[in-house]
């Protein structure tokens, strides 16, 4: 079953955010992994969520999400991910 890593990121350092996501995408199809969204223009339809930047990956299962998380590849730009922005992820499965 297919799962979603959807996150939330407020951009704090712009210049530094561009910086990972140059290393990041290697990660994630290097663990079956693959963008859905990658910050396009977001409209709210209902509530008060005012998302700033949204990305959805789409991994085959949620184990694959996990170790491309956790990989040793994924370490230091999720180190950028953490200095660059705030964010906010998570796992869901898909149907």
């Amino acid at each position: 079953m297919s799962a979603y890593v959807i996150v939330e990121i407020d951009v704090q350092d712009p210049v530094g955010y561009e910086e990972y996501k140059k290393h990041a995408a290697a990660t994630v199809h290097a663990h079956g992994g693959r963008y859905i969204v990658r910050g396009g223009k977001t409209e709210v339809l209902e509530g008060d969520w005012q998302p700033k930047r949204i990305v959805i990956l789409e991994f085959p299962s949620r184990d694959q999400a996990k170790e491309w998380l956790t990989c040793e590849e994924y370490r230091e730009p999720r180190k950028m991910r953490h200095r660059t922005a705030k964010t906010n992820m998570v796992l869901v499965e898909g149907v």
